[in-house]
């Protein structure tokens, strides 16, 4: 059996909306009023940002970024709980949420940035209420804390109005639990009662540690711990990533405290492009995965439903491809950054020892320069 499979089969704590064959079961706990338009614009989401991701994983292999960081597989964790933010909330992310950043109209060019090391980061994280993506695993959580915390000492929560109520949620990974971060984050959450929804993104692999290596209890049962309520969806299925992500964020917004909820999903790639997953995981653990693939139960659902035809999904695949096109036309086009932008915005006033690493670097540079003349 797959890894993880035995975890959820069966299991009273998975919330799931929509099964793996595409058929809808409403919670009681958590309600949500499915649409034709709900479900066609999700699709769109969840198609356009696996074809923007695949071609990021290609622009890497082909040399045009530095690094590159999939999602494939994480689609429904992403824009389920990316649809359930309200304008004025904010988001923290780690470095894979690319999926996020889509649904808070980030556009996918301005990631490239970082991925070609001509950026910190592409995007003004205030207008997208979106923030720079964190490289350090678990930062975030502290900064996303101390965000939610500023929310509810500036009043900005309880008021009942939908449309000033803000709310934050944090996203990181099953192998980021391990971190310090995380759990001093949730602390002070706790304590102060902060707004702030702590989205655990379990892919079931921290790079080549299995969760199970990990911990002996579910991540989501943590939450106890820490007093405030926990959660387990179906990572996999958008609409109960959706609906369970709204409800948590509302009792954020009406000052209940934080909430954490840990999307039990699968990292079908690797961590990185610099990563080999084949070393650590075999080939039919992932093949089992794909038979809970986020994208293909929506797809059935519409087909089943007759909410959709051929001329839709047609439609949605075409406009995925010229996005990935248009993706790549900009990655092309970026300009090599110069060297000496590695040192330039390290500090706010000059430094000596960035000064001399410069300099060093600049004398490192030269010696090229010396050999081609010779």
């Amino acid at each position: 059996m797959a890894r993880g499979l035995r975890a959820t089969s069966n299991s009273p704590d998975l919330i799931q909306l929509l099964s793996p064959e595409g058929v809808f079961t409403p919670h009681p706990d958590f309600p949500l009023e499915v649409t034709a338009d709900l479900l066609k614009g999700l699709y769109r989401d969840l198609v356009l940002v696996r074809r923007f991701d695949r071609e990021g994983n290609a622009l890497q292999r082909q040399g045009q970024l530095s690094i590159w960081v999939p999602l494939l597989g994480q689609e429904a964790a992403q824009i389920g709980s990316g649809r359930a933010l309200r304008p004025q909330d904010f988001a923290f992310p780690s470095y894979r949420e690319h999926g996020v950043a889509w649904c808070r109209g980030v556009d996918p060019t301005e990631l490239l940035g970082i991925f070609r090391g001509t950026d910190h980061s592409g995007w003004d994280p205030v207008a997208a209420r979106f923030h720079d993506y964190t490289i350090v695993i678990g930062n975030q959580a502290l900064n996303g804390a101390g965000y939610a915390m500023g929310q509810a000492f500036d009043g900005k929560v309880g008021s009942g109005d939908p449309d000033t109520d803000e709310a934050t949620i944090v996203y990181f990974g099953d192998g980021g639990t391990a971190q310090g971060d995380i759990h001093e984050g949730m602390v002070f959450a706790a304590a102060f009662d902060a707004p702030v929804v702590f989205y655990c993104q379990n892919n079931q692999w921290a790079i080549s540690e299995p969760i199970e290596k990990m911990t002996r209890v579910p991540l989501y049962k943590r939450a106890a711990g820490y007093g405030m309520p926990g959660f387990r969806v179906d990572g996999n299925d958008v609409l109960a990533c959706l609906a369970v992500t709204r409800w948590a964020l509302d009792e954020c917004r009406s000052g209940n405290g934080p909430v954490m909820i840990e999307a039990f999903t699968y990292r079908m790639d690797a961590h990185t492009t610099s990563d080999d997953p084949t070393r650590y995981r075999l080939a039919d653990e992932t093949e089992h995965w794909k038979l809970l693939d986020p994208i293909e139960r929506v797809r059935a659902y519409l087909a089943r439903e007759g909410l959709a035809d051929k001329e839709f999904f047609d439609f949605v695949q075409a406009e995925a491809d010229q996005l990935a096109d248009r993706f790549r036309t900009f990655a092309v086009a970026m300009p090599v950054p110069t060297h000496e932008r590695i040192f330039a915005n390290v500090y706010t006033d000059p430094n000596p020892q960035v000064q001399r690493q410069q300099q060093e670097f600049d004398e490192y540079l030269a010696g090229f320069d010396s050999e081609a003349g010779q």
